[in-house]
């Protein structure tokens, strides 16, 4: 068995709960910072209520799922994470990987994978692999974010202009089919609501008052879609699409006005209605979806931690944010929390309403928690096409297209087939083939870029390096730039061309920063050539890197074959003297 003391130990060197401790007991925490917070955690709190629900509704599951995500993975993750300011729950990025979980496996499957996808996370953190923000290139998060934002507005259009299809297929292409299909029996009124909280949304910014544009938008959308009832012309709302048994066996509706209870989430129902079970198969089944779940809630979580450092101009800790995020994402699911993770509209409205600690982040989770035991019958009455109209704003911001613009603009050409290939791939596949294949193309571009850097010069005649005359039959090159396997081959063949018929062959390597194993291989091949056609080889200016790698490998000089020379001055010196 591991040594419980040492895993102790090691989550300690991690800083669990780092943003607690250092607002707390590093920098001093007073009255008037804690009334800044509750005032914060108040209006994030409002704000996340309806926002929760939509994606949980998204999702595939009824919305108190998302209502127990943001009350105990958002009380969870600020309590353990390592970003002061980061507002954690259901985000819109999940959507494109949750709802096929849900519908294959239903919300017994969707908590599962989020438990396992925590205990991923954890090992992340262990692992150190904060910093893996920095190697996934921006093209490729655009790429991916965008093809999210689309999928999750294709996803809203049923709702929007409450189009009667009983289940959605599972490819892009026969959603949008279908859709297209069904469109002109679209239904009236459930349109004039979800365009009415659409325009609310849109117009609303312009009066620049300080309150959310979707909750007038979600308030307009709610009154609107009541007049229409009571005129005849019934809307959908939460309380008529979702349902639950009570402790007497009969049914309400809409959202259960109770706190969130413990159960094994492979206790509960499956998309069969029955238990799902647990065994390896299952496992072994989630598991991909699972990781890809970690994956992308690393990215968000340290993304929203980078872009609040930069308001704020204060540091997150990246390990302790993965260690509680994995934390938040193993307990949530045991009461019924689907998938959390930092949300960067949400964190940045935190910042902008005063937040000082992360208890601002608590508060907005005790919030949730009441507006669920206190205002479960009026949430009831919020309208499907609004929740739809609002998530489709949440899409558009989801996709940061001004960014994508931009980038298509004034970015090279590599970027942009990088970021069209991750978006069209997210889109008609999903997102993991998308990053999976973004960042291979986007690493193998790099590579070409960096090998079309590796240039070789004759200087033979450039008294700037050579300063006598050197005699017919020799060739003095010099390499600037990496000597590695994507670049080496090229650059001996070009040295193999220039030097036919010469007796003595010069390389300096002032310019050459690193050697690997193929440029190894490449000179070797260059070595054997000077032995069989009796030439000479001076090797000079090496930098350290590339002393290390020969070194390493054992690579000698040879009597009349190949000789090492600290400068060009040197080897002149001896081989050409005045």
């Amino acid at each position: 068995m591991p040594n419980s003391s040492g895993f102790r130990q090691q989550l300690f060197s991690l800083r669990l709960g780092y943003a607690m401790r250092d607002v707390l007991f590093r920098q001093g925490y007073h009255g008037r910072q804690l009334l800044n917070d509750v005032i914060a955690g108040i209006t994030v709190g409002i704000i996340a209520i309806p926002l929760a629900m939509a994606l949980a509704i998204a999702s595939g599951v009824a919305p108190q799922y998302g209502l127990y995500t943001a009350i105990i993975g958002g009380f969870i993750i600020a309590l353990c994470g390592g970003s002061r300011y980061s507002i954690s729950g259901p985000t819109a990025a999940f959507v494109v990987l949750l709802f096929p979980i849900a519908q294959q496996y239903g919300l017994a499957g969707l908590l599962m994978a989020s438990l396992m996808s925590g205990i991923i996370l954890i090992a992340m953190a262990l692992l150190r692999l904060g910093r893996l923000i920095q190697y996934i290139p921006q093209s490729v998060t655009l790429g991916f974010t965008g093809g999210i934002g689309i999928v999750i507005a294709v996803l809203q259009v049923k709702d929007f202009f409450g189009l009667t299809i009983a289940s959605m297929p599972e490819h892009f292409i026969d959603k949008l089919s279908l859709l297209a299909q069904q469109l002109p029996n679209f239904d009236l009124p459930s349109t004039v609501v979800a365009v009415a909280t659409l325009v609310t949304m849109l117009l609303w910014p312009k009066l620049k008052l300080p309150i959310p544009a979707h909750l007038p938008a979600i308030i307009i959308g709610t009154l609107l879609a009541i007049l229409l009832a009571d005129a005849g012309h019934p809307v959908d709302t939460i309380g008529s699409r979702f349902h639950y048994l009570l402790p007497d066996g009969s049914t309400g509706f809409g959202i259960p006005a109770v706190l969130p209870e413990f159960a094994w989430p492979w206790l509960r129902e499956g998309a069969d209605g029955t238990a799902l079970g647990l065994s390896w198969q299952t496992i072994q089944t989630l598991a991909p979806a699972a990781f890809a779940i970690a994956m992308l809630g690393a990215i968000e979580s340290l993304l929203c931690a980078v872009v609040l450092d930069g308001m704020t101009n204060t540091r997150h800790s990246a390990n302790s944010e993965l260690l509680g995020q994995g934390i938040g994402n193993i307990i949530a699911p045991l009461f019924g929390g689907i998938t959390a993770t930092a949300a960067i509209a949400r964190s940045a409205a935190n910042v902008r309403s005063g937040a000082q600690s992360p208890i601002s982040a608590m508060v907005h989770a005790l919030v949730v928690l009441l507006a669920l035991v206190a205002l479960a019958g009026i949430l009831s009455y919020l309208p499907m096409p609004a929740m739809a109209a609002l998530l489709l704003v949440v899409a558009w911001n989801m996709s940061e297209a001004p960014k994508a613009v931009e980038l298509i603009k004034k970015a090279p050409r590599s970027d942009i087939w990088v970021f069209a290939s991750c978006l069209l791939l997210t889109v008609v596949f999903d997102m993991v083939v998308a990053i999976s294949f973004g960042i291979m193309l986007a690493a193998l571009l790099f590579v070409k870029e960096i090998a079309d850097m590796t240039r070789l010069y004759d200087i033979s005649n450039n008294r700037r390096y050579v300063d006598r005359e050197i005699p017919a039959n020799w060739a003095i090159l010099k390499i600037n730039g990496p000597l590695f396997f994507a670049a080496a081959e090229q650059v001996f063949a070009d040295i193999a061309t220039l030097t036919q018929n010469k007796q003595v062959i010069v390389l300096d390597l002032d310019g050459v920063s690193i050697l690997d194993a193929g440029g190894l291989s490449a000179l070797d091949k260059l070595v054997k050539r000077c032995q069989q056609n009796a030439t000479q080889l001076y090797i000079a200016e090496l930098q350290f890197q590339p002393i290390r790698t020969l070194a390493k490998a054992g690579v000698q000089p040879i009597d009349g074959v190949l000789k090492f020379y600290p400068t060009l001055k040197e080897l002149f010196n001896e081989q050409l003297p005045s």
